[in-house]
């Protein structure tokens, strides 16, 4: 079975088409099912949409939601479309996104840490003339949050969790038992986590998170989905073969999906 949990369209401002563009191209790519998973809005922020090249309004959020299940139905029989959203962690404003998600039939929901320290995770700048221990200090602040959402118990998936290294790929050579110690809580948690092949995009030029992380959220018992991170139709389920041959060389025997918030495993 094939499929892909992590898409986005052009309610977010930065990617292209439709939602049924990427329904359309899953189709076509042989998938058996689509996970629509569009970048929440700001809820936190006061105003309507702080971020326009970010995230959609709040006031689109409830069209989105009855998009996607208009579409779930419609295709019903030739893919399964399921309802995701792809949540940005705050920590200060958590009760108020899961009252808010609450209230939608999710299937899943994917916590994303895109801002550490109040600056962008992919901002090149923030590493400019810090010394080796600032560095350290940076990264062990972005799994210190990549922690606390496998904590809140808001998200089945954890997204691109090695992500900062997308225009910075000396990050993945810094040193700190934070990592180690993040995968160990997603672990007892019970949370998956992604192998998202839109690195192979960015500076990094590799999947997030990388084979060694991988290697250790296995010995952790962590699950694992896919997700293409698709912001154009042509990237659905992209390089999804090859990551499942990567995951067999490891020692994965299967991979997930979730319907209705209940884990699927399909065999590898």
């Amino acid at each position: 079975m094939k499929f892909d949990l992590h898409t986005h369209h052009e309610r977010c401002g930065h990617a292209e088409l439709g939602i049924r563009a990427y329904i359309d191209a899953a189709v076509k790519r042989g998938l058996q099912v689509i996970g629509i998973s569009d970048h929440s809005p700001f809820f936190g922020d006061e105003q309507e949409q702080p971020f326009p090249g970010i995230a959609m309004a709040k006031r689109e959020f409830s069209f989105y939601v009855s998009e996607v299940l208009k579409l779930k139905a419609e295709y019903e029989g030739r893919i399964e479309v399921l309802l995701g959203v792809e949540s940005d962690f705050f920590p200060e404003h958590a009760g108020l996104y899961e009252m808010i998600y609450a209230q939608y039939p999710f299937d899943y929901i994917i916590g994303s840490v895109h801002q550490s320290g109040g600056t962008s995770i992919f901002n090149r700048n923030r590493w400019k003339d810090l010394s080796d221990v600032q560095k350290i200090k940076q990264k062990e602040t972005y799994y210190d949050l990549i922690e606390q959402s496998a904590r809140s118990g808001m998200f089945q998936i954890l997204g691109h969790i090695d992500a900062m290294k997308g225009y910075y790929p000396a990050f993945s050579d810094i040193k700190t038992k934070a990592v180690e110690q993040a995968l160990r809580t997603i672990g007892e948690c019970g949370v998956a986590i992604e192998i998202n092949t839109s690195g192979s995009t960015k500076d990094c030029g590799g999947w997030y998170p990388s084979d060694e992380m991988l290697e250790m959220a296995l010995r952790y018992g962590i699950a694992v989905t896919f997700g293409s991170d698709a912001h154009k139709p042509g990237r659905v389920g992209d390089e999804w073969e090859l990551v499942q041959r990567r995951l067999r060389e490891i020692g994965y025997k299967e991979w997930v999906f979730f319907r209705q918030k209940q884990r699927v495993s399909v065999p590898l």
